[in-house]
């Protein structure tokens, strides 16, 4: 099947496309103000700009379209019949980059949830943001065990410090 829309007609609705406050995000965001979760959006000092930063659950969620960060197995996620080469490489660049980007944050010590823009769909939404919130509240919980041990070791290491000094 052949493209319906003139060149400048495709480009006119591709620029209308946007990487930042899409409609899957609104629903993500609305959810989350609604169930109490606090948070800021498109932090710049963050790898990758996350989409949402949870800072008091140590959480950066990414609101992925299915299209463009190649959702596999997915309907959402076809192909385009023409440009093949081009469409194949920018999806894998966005998947390589979106690998690159987590593995930055984890090591940083973040926990990083990706929420697909199908697991949005009203059938998928609530269980989809259920489960979210779920790992949002075991991420905080696993954030304040881990800050207490890191706390203990300091102190034991300052005690130990301290004991070197004075025998000197």
């Amino acid at each position: 099947m052949s493209d319906s829309m003139t060149p400048a007609k495709r480009h006119e609705c591709m620029s209308h496309i946007h990487s930042k406050d899409t409609g899957p995000e609104m629903i993500v965001r609305r959810w989350l103000h609604a169930k109490g979760f606090r948070y800021r959006v498109n932090v710049k000092e963050l790898p990758g700009t996350p989409d949402i930063v949870l800072r008091r659950y140590n959480t950066i969620i990414f609101v992925n379209g299915c299209f463009w960060h190649g959702h596999h197995n997915c309907k959402s996620y076809v192909m385009p019949k023409t440009r093949r080469d081009f469409w194949k490489n920018k999806i894998q660049n966005n998947i390589e980059r979106d690998l690159s980007v987590r593995a930055l944050l984890e090591a940083k010590g973040w926990k990083v949830i990706v929420i697909w823009a199908c697991e949005l769909k009203k059938s998928e939404k609530e269980n989809t943001m259920e489960r979210v919130s779920d790992q949002i509240k075991e991420n905080r919980t696993e954030f304040l065990v881990e800050r207490e041990i890191r706390k203990r070791k300091t102190k034991l290491w300052e005690a130990s410090h301290k004991r070197k000094n004075d025998d000197e």
